[in-house]
């Protein structure tokens, strides 16, 4: 496919994360941003694959119903969703401070596992594909000190697991073993893979 037939294609982002916003430009197509405001409950006897693909989905279809008839029909929305998982214990977004100091005390100086779903779905017939992608993150010991520094710095309170290896929380991990953009929040080399099904090409 030439690079003219390839900057036709949309890739519309069913997420407000700055993060993710940034990582999915990386892929050198048009973005556009449209969040998906859905219901992020599922059932308690979910695998973290179950959850993360199944939220995907949720996400990018909601916002492939939102946008049909107004956007491209080449045009794909990209869905994501993101969670730690210790001991297939599955942590989200912390719901306040106390729940980010337990979060990361948990996390400290142990390996726990970031998964991250992701399904595209072509707005002009709804055409999706659904995949994720598992990285291991070793924590450092951390003391009760810095866990509460770190949370009264802001960053842990919108991330799941409480914490941001793009940020500040960078100093608190030791190694990862896998796709450092996975636990940012968007593999993107997943997702360009999963866009080839579609024939598109990124640059």
């Amino acid at each position: 496919m030439s690079s003219n037939a390839t900057s036709l294609h949309t890739l519309v982002l069913a997420s407000t994360s700055p993060r993710r916003q940034e990582l999915i430009r990386l892929l050198g197509l048009p973005v556009e941003i449209v969040p998906s405001n859905v219901d992020e409950d599922t059932p308690s006897d979910w695998t973290p694959e179950q959850i993360v693909e199944g939220l995907s989905r949720r996400k990018a279809f909601s916002v492939q119903e939102k946008i049909a008839g107004q956007a491209s029909g080449s045009s794909i929305v990209v869905g994501s969703d993101t969670i730690v998982v210790l001991e297939r214990e599955v942590m989200g977004k912390p719901t306040d401070t106390e729940d980010a100091i337990r979060m990361l005390k948990r996390l400290s100086g142990r390996t726990h596992e970031v998964f991250t779903g992701v399904t595209c779905v072509r707005v002009s017939d709804g055409e999706s594909i659904t995949s994720h992608r598992v990285t291991q993150v070793r924590m450092r010991e951390l003391t009760d000190e810095q866990i509460k520094r770190y949370v009264a710095t802001g960053e842990p309170m919108d991330k799941a697991g409480a914490y941001g290896l793009q940020g500040i929380g960078a100093l608190l991990v030791e190694s990862i073993d896998g796709d450092f953009f996975n636990v940012v929040g968007l593999p993107v080399s997943l997702v360009s893979v999963m866009l080839e099904t579609y024939g598109i090409s990124t640059p």
